[in-house]
């Protein structure tokens, strides 16, 4: 019986249990750079990738033949782990620019060496007791009255440190949180808050679209999102409609703003009047970008643009005509 297969070259891995997706297709990189000669010679960065999103970059030292798809143990603190290089040669230091790191602060340790089996199999271990300390850790908060949640564990690939993802409104003071952690699962504890876009990226997931989500995929910064992004393109303010997995805001409502500003700039201004094919003033009530052109109603030369308030009059004098018939007909 196969209780195993998988799909996409790995990417997707399916168990009688569940469903995982390999963390190296999560915001994967692709270095167009690798065919050229003396890439890799050129600086000896680095970018490594561990479980889901998190990603780091290191110094290759001792010069190892590193490549995309390559597992490395690279230095931590303490201990060692376990990552996939995804990224090599020149295009590294782009990589980092892009991602606001300043060399002169932050700290690059480096690959020690390629991976053996042994070193698989150990991390393998270690990220299996993931879910099952997760589970243990939002229990253990809960019982302490902490206000926060426990999005994500993530075990160091030598099994001796894990990383608790946490989700909270406000400042937490988890020390004694701390204590109880490292005395129930034996390990030195790091916390580190994320937010809630940050822990729909990492867990994944694909969005009404069709598509997986852009945070797990490619997005690396997130921008704010307001309501005047879906108001600026005519979108119904539905917040089921507007909101995404992570129950904020989807982040691609700011991806067609400028196209719209840049229309609205230079096509009718809605309220104003235009004329039509019968030489009658109509005003503006809508912008269609994609059509270039401006949606128009109201022949009777009011400035008011509101649909409702239209309707209301034409209700309104529907009603009079009713009261002047009925008082027409009304016997003397």
């Amino acid at each position: 019986m196969i209780d195993r297969f998988t799909l996409n070259n790995e990417s997707c891995v399916f168990t009688q249990k569940a469903c995982c997706r390999n963390s190296a297709h999560m915001l994967p990189v692709t270095d167009w750079l690798a065919d050229l000669p003396d890439n890799v010679a050129e600086n000896d960065l680095v970018e490594i990738q561990f479980k889901n999103t998190r990603k780091g970059y290191y110094h290759n030292i001792n010069h190892l033949p590193l490549e995309k798809g390559v597992s490395v143990i690279v230095d931590a603190n303490p201990g060692y782990d376990l990552g996939e290089v995804v990224l090599t040669g020149r295009l590294v230091k782009a990589q980092m620019k892009k991602n606001n790191i300043d060399l002169s602060r932050y700290e690059i340790r480096n690959v020690t060496r390629l991976a053996v089996e042994a070193d698989h199999e150990r991390a393998a271990a270690a990220h299996a007791r993931e879910q099952e300390t997760m589970i243990k850790a939002r229990q253990l908060a809960k019982s302490l009255g902490l206000e926060m949640k426990i999005g994500d564990v993530e075990f160091q690939g030598d099994g001796t440190k894990a990383i608790f993802y946490y989700i909270a409104d406000g400042r937490v003071d988890f020390r004694q949180l701390i204590k109880v952690y490292a005395e129930t699962f034996r390990i030195r504890i790091e916390m580190k808050q994320i937010g809630a876009r940050q822990e729909a990226g990492r867990i994944g997931g694909t969005g009404p679209c069709g598509r997986e989500l852009c945070c797990s995929t490619w997005m690396t910064n997130f921008s704010s999102v307001g309501t005047g992004a879906a108001r600026l393109q005519h979108i119904s303010p539905n917040p089921q409609k507007l909101a995404g997995q992570c129950a904020k805001l989807k982040c691609c409502l700011n991806y067609e703003v400028p196209i719209y500003e840049d229309a609205l700039k230079r096509g009718e201004v809605i309220g104003t009047p235009v004329a039509n094919e019968e030489q009658e003033e109509d005003l503006g009530f809508k912008n269609d970008v994609g059509e270039g052109a401006l949606n128009r109603f109201d022949r009777r030369k009011k400035k008011n643009n509101n649909r409702r308030d239209d309707r209301r009059d034409r209700q309104n004098r529907n009603d009079r005509n009713d009261r002047q018939k009925s008082d027409t007909n009304r016997p003397e």
